[in-house]
């Protein structure tokens, strides 16, 4: 291939999450790699501002989609697929953090958690396989990415849902890398720490209303967590996903790959 062809050209990219922050980073980068691109998200608005952005590199299609609903995921696929062909990547970004002690996470919670961030996953990933293996088959490698957290690798107190629903989400991770490792499909976790999103944005308000602490304070707080002393950028994980797409990364499969500033090495 070319030198002046994009490694990514003509392949199908699904991000889930894709109207702000990592997702929107990760698409960005998918497009400037030359992939063809399927956003999908809750907010249309947020979704059509991103594919406008997006839309002198690549070519977009979007669907609003909660990724809670099954039924309409599956939907979204196979409507992904029609638009732009077979399925080749799928970057399962979407996921929502809720904050509370275990003693005041109510079922309501505890399902919420689960439904968005692990079963969200699953689902996804029950919809766009078929036309990733059938890929695969042709000779388009698949690649299945997970954007689970730091949360997957360790306890955090205070988050007990979400963390064991990113827990799941490694787990997940490495069965399906198994299952899939003769189907030409890799399937690998990438676990941030606290990143400049809007999850963090809403950690800050919070530590703020429950302890007193300014929003520098809080912030400075969240960042100190990790030998760096900063928060993630979101263009970093995107990164991370780009490289894991490439033409070198075909033997990385089955990991969890924290991007952490070293939060979790001592």
């Amino acid at each position: 291939m070319s030198n002046n062809i994009p490694f990514l050209h003509e392949r199908h990219a699904v991000v889930t999450g894709a109207s702000r922050g990592i997702g929107a980073a990760i698409a960005s980068a998918l497009a400037h790699a030359g992939a063809h691109l399927t956003l999908i998200g809750r907010s249309r608005d947020g979704l059509e501002k991103i594919a406008s952005e997006l839309s002198p590199q690549a070519r977009v299609h979007i669907e609003a989609v909660d990724v809670t609903d099954n039924a309409a995921v599956h939907a979204a696929m196979q409507a992904a697929e029609q638009a732009l062909g077979p399925i080749h990547i799928l970057v399962n970004n979407a996921g929502q953090a809720s904050s509370a002690s275990f003693e005041k996470t109510d079922l309501a919670i505890w399902q919420s958690m689960i439904n968005i961030n692990l079963t969200g996953t699953y689902s996804c990933t029950h919809a766009a396989l078929p036309s990733m293996v059938q890929a695969a088959a042709n000779g388009a490698p698949g690649r299945i990415i997970h954007v689970a957290s730091t949360a997957g690798l360790q306890g955090y107190a205070y988050v007990s849902a979400y963390t064991a629903a990113k827990h799941g989400v490694v787990g997940l991770t490495r069965a399906l890398a198994l299952e899939l490792a003769r189907k030409n499909i890799t399937v690998n976790a990438i676990c941030p720490g606290y990143t400049e999103t809007d999850i963090v944005q809403s950690a800050i308000a919070n530590i703020v209303a429950k302890t007193g602490k300014t929003p520098a304070q809080a912030r400075e707080a969240l960042a100190g967590r990790n030998p760096q002393k900063q928060l993630v950028q979101p263009e970093e994980i995107a990164q991370t996903v780009l490289w894991l797409c490439g033409p070198g990364s075909g033997a990385i499969n089955g990991q969890a790959i924290a991007i952490d500033g070293g939060e979790l090495a001592g």
